[in-house]
């Protein structure tokens, strides 16, 4: 009797293990996002190549780091366009001039963004100096526009500020999208 006693307890106790392993990896999955890679550039729209700079230091995916704010563009197209594979799908997305993918954040409300200081080490955001109209290598079905919040004058596409990602290294690669499932790909059709 003790001997079979013995048993079903530690099958209990190994239940119950098993289910705070589990417990614990589906927490910090929630914590740390997912995201989906996808390279492999098959156009991209000529322009001028305006110079940014930016921090990307240690701030990880969501920021948290200290870090400044990248500098503006001053002068030629800010936005191109590229095709690029995003979650196995060929899109049509903007980039920033030099290439990079541009995203925005779902939980953005302009005038007032949720991604600035640490943040923004990580998510650098797509600024300008002066108020005028951000141009676009290539004709854009959206409406770029600037509005000025935390980050200085910041690029907007149909209202949503625009972000590159510290973790894309090169042109066509999409490594932020659905981090931490508020970040995403600015596609031409964006609303």
């Amino acid at each position: 009797m003790m001997y079979s006693t013995f048993f079903t307890s530690r099958a209990i106790f190994r239940t119950w293990c098993s289910f705070l392993v589990f417990a614990t990896l589906v927490v910090l999955g929630a914590a740390c996002g997912s995201t989906t890679s996808g390279s492999g550039t098959a156009s991209t729209a000529g322009g001028t190549t305006p110079t940014t700079s930016s921090s990307n230091g240690g701030g990880g995916r969501y920021g948290g780091g200290g870090g400044t704010t990248p500098t503006a563009n001053t002068s030629g197209s800010v936005i191109k366009t590229a095709t690029v594979t995003v979650s196995g799908t060929s899109e049509s997305i903007l980039t920033n001039a030099q290439g990079l993918t541009l995203y925005f954040r779902t939980s953005d409300a302009p005038p007032s963004t949720v991604c600035s200081g640490g943040c923004a080490s990580a998510w650098p955001p797509l600024v300008m100096s002066g108020s005028s109209a951000p141009t676009s290598a290539a004709s854009l079905p959206g409406k770029l526009t600037i509005v000025t919040d935390a980050n200085g004058n910041q690029v907007e596409y149909n209202g949503h500020p625009l972000y590159t990602y510290s973790g894309d290294t090169a042109s066509g690669q999409t490594t932020g999208e659905g981090v931490g499932g508020v970040w995403h790909v600015v596609t031409l059709n964006l609303t």
